[in-house]
């Protein structure tokens, strides 16, 4: 089972994306960026749902040292967050995300899909 690492101070996103996903996915949850990326520094996750407003690091924070990671910089990273103004989409794309989704989630299989699109389960 592929695993997946989310990012996300709010409980009930965590708990909302959980739920979604648990069926399909091992799960591993983080509050913060310090936390996540000591965390998987040692269990490096196949995709991270990052949050972009985080507390102590923001999200575009936690993908800079994860893209300059040698071990972690090739994992797909979404990003999952509240940021939905125009033109959001294509700033966080550029600055590195691989998929960008709103929240708060209405349509899970939005969610659903991107993972399966950098996810595929024949690999």
């Amino acid at each position: 089972m592929k695993t997946i690492a989310v990012i996300e101070d709010n409980p009930d996103n965590r708990l909302l994306v959980h739920a979604i996903l648990e069926d399909a996915y091992s799960i591993v949850e983080y509050e913060s960026g310090p936390e996540a990326l000591e965390g998987m520094a040692t269990s490096h996750p196949d995709l991270i749902l990052l949050d972009i407003s985080l507390p102590e690091m923001d999200g575009v924070e936690v993908l800079s040292c994860i893209r300059t990671s040698e071990t972690l910089k090739n994992i797909p990273v979404i990003a999952l967050t509240a940021h939905a103004m125009s033109g959001d989409r294509e700033k966080y794309l550029a600055q590195g995300f691989n998929e960008y989704i709103t929240k708060p989630i209405v349509d899970e299989d939005i969610l659903i899909q991107a993972i399966q699109s950098w996810l595929p389960e024949n690999e």
